[in-house]
């Protein structure tokens, strides 16, 4: 099962910043791999299709909100590859549909609306059985691709890296091209996925999007514990380390500032990469900070993820403007 994807580039960022803090950054624009199934999201998905398709599902049933770059990835996949697809969203219905759901809508996705209480439940076998009640046999991926499945197509990030930088590396007498790899956190999937891809050597730095992020580090440590008791692939034994930096939430989960849209607009003019709100945004101003604080080593080469998600700045700047005329 394949895309036709376009090959993600690896930039450069000439910044001053990290001029004086003695390192090289480079982000690997995952953003740019596809039009609607791009970023991490089709790595997540990638695998659960595969089982689906293989299993003789005909219809997919996920979870998430109403800004939620998985569910405009699962649906336009979904329609891709001729699945049924059906998205629960967390909340009430609000007409007119954002950008987001309008998307969803058409490209298939029938929406169902939960109520927070019962969204809660969206990982109990009870509310497993009652879908499956409800709606028939579904497929059922969790929020965020969150799963094995998941974990197995993050590993394959490191694949989509160019080989130019890498060879460049090799020829100064490097081990790998990078010695940081630093992504946004929602789920941890994806981190859990690149921490078992990546070479003893390196580090794997994530930047929760929810305040108080660092019980994601018992997510982590399943995830990883579970992939590797599992017979799925794994291109190590055991997993590189990584650590999370809870400190650049900005008041949780799709919560922004003045601070973080200034900076986000700043740095797409000054360097032409556009950024989300609620994930690379954030990702990529705490390191910026961290630069500024002498947190990296003089010499260090780090890779910034972009994970995509460039879809939700048009619901999140709507969602801006109302507020501000209240």
């Amino acid at each position: 099962m394949s895309l036709i994807f376009f090959p993600p580039p690896i930039e450069q960022i000439t910044s001053e910043i990290a001029r004086h803090a003695g390192v090289d950054l480079y982000v690997l624009r995952l953003d740019l791999m596809h039009p609607w199934v791009n970023g991490n999201k089709w790595f997540k998905l990638k695998y659960n299709l595969l089982e689906a398709k293989q299993k003789n599902f005909t219809t997919l049933l996920t979870f998430g909100g109403a800004y939620s770059n998985h569910i405009y990835a699962t649906a336009a996949a979904g329609n891709l590859f001729g699945f049924r697809t059906i998205g629960l969203i967390r909340g009430e219905e609000r007409l007119p549909l954002n950008p987001t759901l309008s998307f969803a809508v058409q490209e298939g996705m029938q929406l169902v609306y939960l109520n927070r209480e019962m969204y809660r439940q969206r990982n109990t076998p009870a509310l497993e059985e009652y879908l499956q009640q409800r709606f028939g046999e579904v497929f059922i991926i969790p929020e965020g691709g969150s799963n094995l499945n998941g974990v197995r197509g993050c590993t394959e990030i490191d694949r989509a890296m160019p080989t130019a930088v890498t060879e460049r590396s090799r020829s100064a007498g490097y081990a790998y091209a990078f010695d940081h790899i630093c992504v946004a956190c929602g789920t941890a999937t994806t981190l859990a996925g690149i921490a078992l891809s990546l070479h003893k050597g390196q580090r794997a730095i994530a930047f929760p999007v929810l305040k108080n992020g660092a019980f994601l580090a018992q997510e982590v440590e399943s995830l990883l514990t579970n992939y590797l008791a599992s017979d799925l692939p794994s291109p190590y034994n055991s997993p590189a380390s990584w650590e999370l930096v809870c400190d650049y939430h900005f008041g949780g989960y799709a919560k922004v500032n003045n601070d973080l849209l200034f900076f986000s607009q700043q740095f797409t003019e000054e360097h032409g990469v556009p950024l989300d709100y609620v994930y690379t945004a954030k990702m990529f101003y705490g390191v910026m900070d961290l630069l500024k604080q002498g947190f990296f080593s003089k010499g260090d080469r780090l890779l910034l993820i972009h994970t995509g998600g460039l879809q939700g700045n048009v619901g999140m700047e709507e969602r801006l403007q109302r507020f501000s005329k209240i």
